[in-house]
């Protein structure tokens, strides 16, 4: 592989991780489009059933002992409103659960959004006219007028704030909605019926995750992601694809390549956060009753998966056929 291809495939991972597209935050419904979109309120989200895909559909696993039960479902934090995930396995699991947790409990509240973005997100102290080189600033400007947004806009933002920017624009333009992404599906559905809704982290947590990389790293994901913007819809759609037909080699896939761009990247976006869940789930299974938990698909994929830590502990999870 040469080093602009494996730039490009890097680069495609952090893209699908950082956007939400199942390896990311589930914040990105919050973050999805433009700037302008934070001062916007995102629709009300109707309970809807989503319509079956041919085949299985998305995986779906099961931790038990002798009072607990805990499904664990991926997700998609942004979708087209036409994709079809349903199934009769995962509506089963939802209707027994007590209680439905997801990776943050609100991520459609640009209230709570904004503040966060304008304290961890922007530095016009250090524009990134004075950090990118004057051929990588004029490429920004181009991405810039691609998606509709200012350069000068842009450029009082920190990198992990354009990098994620830059991902989420295309897709938003190719017809991914994050009011159709499963989380706000299912939590429609869960306060419909009357579940607790709970979260495995707070919206200022993930923030922090993007937020506290070191400003090289940050670089390089915003270096990347002008190399892939365009091509970011293409990239979601094939993760899309396995995502919706249960192919868990081709999510653990997405998993490695991930890995295999920044370790500093896929450490804290993955395993230490994989990590923590796992030992929440531990903690579920001292008590009692049923939960459902749905996270991005990526976090149930690949060798820092929370199935495979969990089983390094003891713990057995099984996949629902």
């Amino acid at each position: 592989m040469t080093l602009a291809s494996r730039l490009r495939t890097s680069a495609a991972a952090l893209t699908r991780s950082v956007a939400g597209a199942a390896l990311g935050l589930g914040l990105v419904a919050s973050l999805a489009g433009s700037p302008a979109a934070w001062a916007q309120e995102i629709a009300v989200v109707p309970v809807v059933v989503p319509q079956a895909p041919a085949g299985s559909g998305p995986a779906l696993w099961v931790i038990k002992d002798a009072d607990s039960t805990i499904y664990l479902f991926g997700t998609v934090h942004v979708l087209r409103p036409t994709t079809a995930w349903g199934s009769p396995r995962v509506d089963a699991a939802f209707a027994e659960a007590d209680e439905v947790w997801f990776e943050i409990t609100n991520p459609d509240d640009q209230a709570a959004v904004l503040p966060l973005v304008m304290e961890h997100g922007m530095d016009p102290s250090r524009p990134l006219n004075t950090l990118l080189s004057e051929a990588e600033y004029a490429k920004l400007g181009e991405a810039a007028g691609v998606i509709g947004i200012p350069v000068q806009q842009l450029n009082v933002m920190r990198p992990w704030l354009v990098a994620l920017t830059l991902s989420m624009a295309p897709l938003t333009k190719a017809g991914y909605d994050p009011n159709s992404g499963i989380e706000l599906v299912l939590r429609a559905r869960a306060e419909a019926e009357g579940k607790p809704v709970k979260g495995l982290e707070t919206i200022e947590e993930q923030v922090r995750i993007l937020a506290g990389f070191p400003e090289d790293a940050q670089l390089n994901f915003l270096r990347q992601s002008l190399e892939t913007y365009e091509n970011a819809a293409t990239e979601l759609d094939s993760l899309v694809d396995a995502w919706s037909t249960g192919d868990l080699d081709g999510l653990a896939g997405f998993a490695h390549e991930m890995r295999d761009g920044d370790a500093r990247v896929y450490d804290a976006m993955l395993t230490r956060r994989n990590t923590n869940w796992a030992g929440q789930i531990e903690t579920m299974l001292q008590g009692s009753g049923t939960a459902f938990i749905a996270v991005g698909a990526a976090h149930l994929a690949g060798d820092d998966s929370v199935q495979v830590i969990l089983g390094k502990r003891g713990v057995t999870v099984e996949r629902v056929q």
